[in-house]
């Protein structure tokens, strides 16, 4: 599978190849901040397949936590692209808004930190929901 994407403004583009591990929506309070209020959608690809192909993204970790992912956003309109995780160094977590094509993702395997799930938020009937990590 290739996809490619990128920012709202377009001045940071990506490719990425592979199968994903994961497609997911994820219910973390930490997601809900980014996405202004909504699951995260995302796929996990391999990192190996991943580049930017145009502009360069801005990085960012807290620093208050051990072992943060360090999420990287457009510099120019801010849209966040992707995160990386210390835990998973052989995946990039590749958020679905910034595809070119959003309907290649077609619809969460998964739904993750639901100890987190809003009333508002809808996961798909029929697909496995964990309150944290699947084991």
């Amino acid at each position: 599978m290739k996809l490619e994407g990128g920012c709202y403004c377009g001045d940071v583009r990506y490719v990425t190849e592979g199968e994903p591990a994961m497609k997911a929506q994820c219910h973390c309070r930490e997601c809900q901040y980014l996405t202004g209020g909504s699951p995260n959608v995302f796929l996990a690809m391999p990192r190996a397949g991943f580049s930017y192909s145009k502009g360069e993204p801005k990085p960012f970790a807290r620093a208050d936590l051990e072992n943060p992912v360090t999420r990287e956003f457009c510099p120019n309109c801010g849209t966040h692209l992707v995160t990386k995780s210390p835990r998973l160094p052989e995946l990039v977590i590749v958020k679905v808004g910034g595809l070119d094509d959003p309907s290649a993702y077609g619809s969460p395997d998964v739904a993750i930190f639901t100890c987190d799930q809003q009333e508002f938020h809808r996961i798909p009937e029929g697909i496995p929901a964990f309150d944290k990590r699947p084991g």
